[in-house]
C-alpha cells in the first residue's frame, strides 16, 4: 500500500471511528469488487465490524480523497513544468485537505489568459509596483513618472498598471484568501429581493421579497428556495458582508491591508497601497469567494436534502409489508371511473374491471355489486386503495360494500400512490404486464405495494416516489447514487426470494444488476423454480464472483438446502452443520429452536476462517430464521366524515400516517387529500432537534389539529400532549421562510402537499 493509500485510510478511519487498518481491509474489499451489504454483512471478521453506515461513509469519502489526491498531483505537475515548484511549496500542497484550499494555493500558478497584471508587466511597470510596495515613504506620483514611455504616456496609465500587478498578487495569496474565507464564512448574509415586477408572477415565493439571515446559519430547504427564486428570475439573491460597518475602509478591506503590512495611518505609498487594497478587495477578491461561499452553501443545502430524502426513502422501503395474502387494488378516479386489479397472495394479476361510483355515471349499485363479486370469487383479504384525487369517496364506497358481504370481511387499507403514475407507464409494467392498459396498471401497483412495499417500490425511480424536498433542485447524479445506495441496502437487509422476485428486485441484491436479473428469471421462466442456491452457477453469466456477492441474500423456501432459506452463506453452511450437529438434531428441527441453540458456545465453532461475529450471526439465524427486519403491519384508520380540508376543526384528534420527515417537522396524511405539518416543536413534550428522532415516514400516530387555512391548504398539526389551537395562535410567528416547492413528478395530491405546507414550516423556529 502507499503512501497516499495509508494517508487516506488513516484520515477516513478517524472520520468514521475506526482504526486504519479496518478501514484498508474495507478499502481492498470494495476495490476488489464487493458490495457494501456484503461486505457489512459477510466479512465482519476481515473489517473489524464496520457496519453498513460507516461503509458508506467510507465509500463516499474515498471517492472524494482519491480525486483530491489525482488533482493535487496534476498541480505539482504542472508547477513543476513551469519550474516554479519548490520544497516549501510541494510541502504547503501536500498539506491541504480540501479541494478548494488545494485551488487557492494554485491559483498564482494555474494558467490564464492575458490579464491586465500581464500586460503591465510587459510594458515595464513591475519595478514600479514593487518599488512602491516595498518602500513606503515614495511618493506614488514621482516615481510613476519615471516609468513614462510610448506605452505609458502618463502616470495615471502608470499606477493603474502597478495596481493590477499588486491586485493581483493580493488577490492570489492563499493565507490571505483562507482568512478571508473564514471571516464571510462567520459574517456574510445572504440577501433576498424580488425583481421589480416579478411580485405577481412570483408570488409563491412571497416570503422571500425582502430576506436576510446569516449564510452559515440558512437551512437546506430555505436556500434552496431562494436558489429556485434566482433561477425561476423572480429574486435577485446575493451575499452581503460588513453592509452596516462604519469608517472610510470596510473590515476586508482593512484585513487585506493587514495582511500586507499596508497601514491606513501610514505615508502616501501607504495611502496609495491601502486604495489598492480596497480595489483589489472589491474587484477580485469578493467576487471570487462570493461566488465560492454560494457554491457551497449550495452544495451544502443540497446535502442535507439528499440526506433527508434517503432516510425518508429507507423508511418507506422498511414498511411493514401486509404480507402473501389475496389484494384487491383501487386506483380512483372521478371522471375516468376507479380501477381495479385482483392479485393473488404472490402479486400475480387475477382479474381487472373498471367501476364508475362517481360523476357523471354515478353508477353505485353496478360498482357495489363488481366489487362484491370480485370479493367473493378471489377471497379477497385486502383491498387497498390509492390515496389520491376521489380516495376518501372510493374508501366510503368499500365500507359499504363491506357492510354487504358475510364475515370474514377483508380489511382496507389506504395507500400511497406516490408514482404509481411512473410506474403505469414504464417499460417495467409494459414487460410485467403487457396485457393490461396503462390505467389498470396503477391499480396492480397499488395493490403490490401492500403486499409487501419494498418489492414494488423497487420497480418506480426512488425520485419519482416523493419523499424528497426540492428533490429537482440539486445535483441530480449525486441524488440518483444516494438514493441507489438507499434501496441496495434496503433490498439487502430484507433478503429476496429468488423464486418470486421480479428482475427489477433481483437488480438490486448483491452483486447481480440488471443484465443478471433478467438472465435469472429467463432461467426461472425456463427451467422452473430453483430448488437451491447453487443452481445460480448455471444461469447464463452469473459467475462465481457474482455469486459470493449475491447468494447470501436471496432465499429459496422449502428447498433441498433448508439452509438456502435463510441468511446463511453458502460458504459458512460448513460452521453451520457443525452447530448442527453438536445439538444431535435434525436441521429443519433445529432451525427455530431458541432454547437449544443458546445452550451453545458460540467460541467452540471458531476457526481459521470464520471468527465469532459470523459464528454469532449463524446461530442468531438458525434461531429465527429468514427473519424480516421490518414492523409489524399496521395502518391508520381515517375519522368518518372528515373527508376535505374544509371538514377539519381546531381541537380534533385525528389518526394519520407520516409521509415524509423533514428537519423541521413531519408531514402526516389524515385523509383529506393535504398533508398536515407537525412542526418540530410540535413532535413531543420535549426539545427535539431533528425530527426523525420521533418519527419515521409510514408511522402511524395521532395528532390534534391546530390551525386550518383553507384557502392556502395548510393544516397545522401536533403530537403534543398539551397542544392546544388557542396556545398554538398565541404563539404563532409570522412566515418569512419557504414558498411552496413545485410538486415531485407523478406524485399524489397529499404527497404534493409538502409544498404547501412548506409556508408553515418554521414557525415559532426563530
Amino acid at each position: 500500500m502507499t503512501d497516499i493509500a495509508k494517508a487516506i485510510a488513516g484520515l477516513i478511519a478517524t472520520e468514521i471511528a475506526a482504526r486504519p487498518e479496518q478501514v484498508r481491509a474495507a478499502v481492498d474489499l470494495l476495490d476488489a469488487g464487493a458490495t457494501v451489504p456484503f461486505v457489512a454483512r459477510y466479512r465482519k471478521e476481515v473489517t473489524g465490524g464496520l457496519d453498513d453506515a460507516q461503509l458508506r461513509t467510507l465509500e463516499t469519502r474515498l471517492g472524494y480523497l482519491r480525486e483530491l489526491e489525482a488533482r493535487r498531483a496534476a498541480i505539482l505537475q504542472s508547477i513543476d513544468s513551469q519550474g516554479k515548484l519548490t520544497s516549501d511549496l510541494s510541502a504547503q500542497i501536500a498539506r491541504v485537505m480540501t479541494k478548494s484550499e488545494l485551488e487557492d494555493i494554485y491559483l498564482p500558478y494555474k494558467p490564464k489568459r492575458r490579464t491586465k497584471a500581464e500586460i503591465a508587466r510587459e510594458r515595464g511597470l513591475e519595478p514600479l509596483a514593487e518599488t512602491l510596495f516595498e518602500n513606503r515613504s515614495l511618493t506614488p506620483l514621482t516615481e510613476a513618472e519615471k516609468y513614462l514611455s510610448d506605452d505609458v504616456p502618463d502616470t495615471k496609465m502608470a499606477l493603474e498598471g502597478a495596481r493590477d500587478i499588486l491586485a493581483e498578487r493580493f488577490a492570489e495569496d492563499a493565507e490571505l484568501i483562507g482568512r478571508l474565507r473564514d471571516y464571510m464564512e462567520r459574517k456574510a448574509v445572504l440577501r433576498a429581493r424580488v425583481i421589480d415586477g416579478k411580485q405577481e408572477q412570483g408570488a409563491k415565493f412571497s416570503d422571500y421579497f425582502d430576506h436576510a439571515e446569516a449564510w452559515s446559519k440558512v437551512p437546506s430547504h430555505r436556500a434552496l428556495a431562494m436558489l429556485r427564486g434566482r433561477n425561476e428570475e423572480v429574486l435577485a439573491v446575493d451575499l452581503e458582508l460588513d453592509a452596516d460597518a462604519e469608517g472610510k475602509y470596510k473590515p476586508a478591506e482593512t484585513m487585506v491591508a493587514a495582511h500586507f503590512g499596508i497601514r491606513a495611518d501610514g505615508g502616501v505609498a501607504d495611502q496609495w497601497l491601502m486604495d489598492v487594497a480596497r480595489w483589489s478587495w472589491r474587484v477580485k477578491l469578493w467576487l471570487h469567494l462570493s461566488v465560492d461561499l454560494m457554491g457551497r452553501l449550495r452544495e451544502r443545502a443540497e446535502d442535507e436534502a439528499i440526506t433527508v430524502f434517503a432516510r425518508n426513502l429507507k423508511d418507506l422501503l422498511l414498511a411493514a409489508p401486509a404480507g402473501n395474502r389475496a389484494t384487491m387494488g383501487l386506483d380512483p378516479g372521478i371522471r375516468t371511473g376507479v380501477k381495479v386489479a385482483v392479485v393473488d397472495a404472490t402479486g400475480k394479476v387475477l382479474d381487472t374491471a373498471t367501476i364508475y361510483p362517481f360523476q357523471p355515471r354515478n353508477d353505485i349499485q353496478g360498482s357495489l355489486a363488481a366489487l362484491t363479486a370480485l370479493v367473493a370469487r378471489h377471497k379477497i383479504d385486502l383491498v387497498a386503495i390509492g390515496n389520491g384525487t376521489a380516495s376518501r369517496e372510493t374508501e366510503r364506497l368499500v365500507s359499504e360494500m363491506l357492510t354487504m358481504i358475510p364475515a370474514p370481511k377483508p380489511m382496507k387499507v389506504v395507500v400511497s400512490e406516490a408514482g404509481a403514475s411512473v410506474y403505469s407507464a414504464s417499460e417495467t409494467a409494459s414487460n410485467e404486464l403487457p396485457e393490461l392498459d396503462v390505467s389498470l396498471r396503477g391499480a396492480v401497483s397499488i395493490a403490490r405495494r401492500l403486499q409487501d412495499p419494498l418489492a414494488e417500490l423497487v420497480k418506480i425511480e426512488p425520485k419519482s416516489i416523493g419523499v424528497g424536498q426540492y428533490q429537482h433542485d440539486v445535483d441530480q447524479y449525486r441524488l440518483a447514487k444516494a438514493l441507489d445506495a438507499v434501496v441496495e441496502d434496503a433490498v439487502n437487509a430484507v433478503g429476496v426470494d429468488l423464486n418470486t422476485a421480479s428482475a427489477p428486485l433481483l437488480a438490486r441484491v448483491s452483486g447481480l444488476g440488471s443484465a443478471l436479473a433478467e438472465a435469472i428469471v429467463a432461467h426461472r421462466d425456463a427451467n422452473g423454480a430453483f430448488s437451491a442456491r447453487k443452481q445460480l452457477l448455471s444461469v447464463s453469466r452469473l459467475g462465481p464472483k457474482a455469486f459470493e456477492q449475491a447468494a447470501g441474500f436471496l432465499r429459496i423456501r422449502d428447498g433441498s438446502e433448508p439452509l438456502d432459506a435463510s441468511s446463511v452463506h453458502p460458504e459458512a453452511y460448513g460452521v453451520a452443520r457443525k452447530i448442527v450437529a453438536a445439538c444431535g438434531r435434525d436441521i429443519r428441527q433445529l432451525m427455530g429452536d431458541s432454547a437449544a441453540l443458546k445452550t451453545l458456545d458460540p467460541r467452540s465453532f471458531v476457526d481459521d476462517t470464520f471468527g465469532l461475529p459470523t459464528v454469532r450471526d449463524i446461530l442468531a439465524e438458525l434461531e429465527k430464521p429468514g427473519r424480516d427486519p421490518r414492523p409489524e403491519f399496521k395502518t391508520a384508520t381515517f375519522a368518518d366524515g372528515i373527508e376535505q380540508i374544509s371538514d377539519l376543526k381546531p381541537g380534533m384528534m385525528l389518526e394519520g400516517t407520516v409521509t415524509n420527515v423533514a428537519a423541521f417537522g413531519a408531514f402526516v396524511d389524515i385523509g383529506v387529500h393535504q398533508d398536515g405539518l407537525v412542526h418540530v416543536s410540535q413532535l413531543a413534550d420535549r426539545f427535539v432537534k431533528d425530527a426523525h428522532e420521533v418519527v419515521k415516514a409510514g408511522d402511524v400516530v395521532k395528532v390534534k389539529v391546530l390551525e386550518v387555512d383553507v384557502r392556502r391548504k395548510r393544516i397545522s398539526l401536533s403530537m403534543r400532549r398539551d397542544a392546544s389551537p388557542d396556545r398554538h395562535a398565541e404563539t404563532a410567528q409570522p412566515e418569512r421562510n419557504a414558498p411552496r416547492p413545485k410538486k415531485a413528478a407523478q406524485s399524489s395530491p397529499s404527497q404534493g402537499a409538502l409544498g404547501a405546507a412548506l409556508s408553515d414550516a418554521l414557525r415559532r423556529s426563530k
